[in-house]
């Protein structure tokens, strides 16, 4: 009869003798099906995908979104972060720059209005200068009055040409010019005393002086009459010195650039009036 060769109990294998087989390693079994599952899982979510996009392109148009990835059965589907598009404008602000009209241009930006320019006095509106006046006929005696001071007139005095008050015969006289045409061009003005002197700025105070027949002498002594801001009045500007007018400072008549300011234009207006003497 065969000699039994069971082996022992192994609920209790060192206690009886029977040691276990160790050259394989325990659950390879369970190893082997883990394994071929997640594969399955691998196989089956390539040919989901797979099958989600020839379907997406069949779609006109469209676009894959995530419903769509989220239909598939067996995915794991994550929600895809908003895009929230930036607001415009300068520092995140939100304000839009305003939109284009169609068919219409975009209107130019307003153009500064231009400065007056410090030589000329500004023209064309309402209380700006009176029309240029046109010279009187030459050799035409005038006395000059002024404006802001309407009882006093251009006087020689000592060689030099002050604002006074007329008084006496000899103060007519001496308030009285000879008006004759610009010695440096005979579209403006000169003036000439009784004697024959002529007014003429030197150092910028107006004077009257003989003619040494100079060029110098010639400009010094020529101004041009230019519009006033006051009514039947003129500005005399120099040939020699654009943008500067006689007017009168402290009862002075002297030769300074233009001012934009209502007291320079009511000093260097003057009237040309019918001679005193």
């Amino acid at each position: 009869m065969p000699e039994d060769k069971s082996q022992p109990p192994q609920e209790q294998p060192w206690e009886n003798g029977w040691a276990p087989d160790t050259s394989r390693a325990p659950g390879t079994r369970r190893l082997w099906l883990a394994g071929g599952m997640a594969l399955a899982t691998i196989i089956a979510c390539i040919t989901a995908i797979a099958v989600t996009e020839r379907a997406s392109d069949g779609k006109s148009g469209q676009t894959r979104t995530v419903a769509d990835d989220a239909t598939v059965p067996g995915l794991i589907s994550f929600a895809t972060p908003s895009q929230t598009t930036p607001p415009k404008g300068k520092s995140g602000l939100s304000t839009e720059r305003p939109t284009k009209t169609p068919g219409r241009p975009d209107a130019a930006p307003p153009k500064p209005t231009p400065e007056p320019e410090p030589s000329k006095p500004p023209a064309g509106e309402a209380g700006s200068p009176t029309a240029t006046p046109k010279p009187p006929a030459a050799d035409t005696w005038r006395s000059i009055r002024s404006v802001n001071y309407p009882d006093r007139y251009w006087h020689v005095s000592d060689g030099y040409v002050a604002l006074d008050r007329v008084g006496g015969s000899e103060s007519r006289q001496d308030s009285t010019f000879k008006q004759v045409k610009g010695l440096a061009n005979g579209s403006c003005l000169s003036f000439a005393t009784d004697d024959g002197r002529y007014l003429r700025h030197r150092n910028f105070v107006l004077r009257a002086e003989r003619n040494d027949g100079s060029a110098v002498f010639a400009q010094d002594a020529t101004f041009c009459p230019r519009g006033s801001y006051h009514s039947g009045a003129a500005m005399l500007e120099s040939v020699n010195y654009p943008g500067y007018f006689l007017r009168h400072k402290n009862f002075v008549v002297r030769l300074e650039r233009y001012e934009h300011s209502s007291l320079y234009q009511a000093d260097s207006a003057f009237r040309l009036v019918d001679g005193l003497a």
